[in-house]
């Protein structure tokens, strides 16, 4: 059984985020080619986003840390810790009031290569 410590990983990539040019910092928790659910802790520093790109298919995210706005189809949602969000089925983006950490969850729709 593994165990991962969210917490010290957000710390670990939050570092990160703030010494790299983009502002970001992404690690997979779970996933990959032979699993249909995939598992991403995203760090933003302050300021920063990730620009809009369309939606990875149905997915939550989960504010772990800091302050976070969702922007989709002219509406805005903000969250903060402890915050949780089925991700619109449309373009977005995704911008770090300040630093911030969240989970982002994608279920793939079957398992893909099978």
């Amino acid at each position: 059984m593994e165990s991962t410590s969210l917490p010290q990983l957000v710390e670990q990539h939050l570092d990160r985020a703030r010494e790299a040019g983009p502002g970001r910092s992404a690690h997979t928790l779970h996933g990959g080619r032979d699993h249909a659910l995939r598992q991403t802790l995203i760090a933003l520093a302050g300021g920063r986003s990730l620009g809009e790109h369309e939606s990875p298919g149905e997915a939550t995210l989960q504010v772990l840390h800091g302050r976070v706005r969702l922007h989709a189809d002219g509406e805005t949602w903000e969250g903060g810790p402890g915050d949780h969000l089925l991700v619109p089925p449309t373009r977005h983006d995704l911008e770090a009031v300040e630093d911030a950490a969240v989970l982002l969850t994608v279920a793939v729709h079957g398992v893909p290569g099978t």
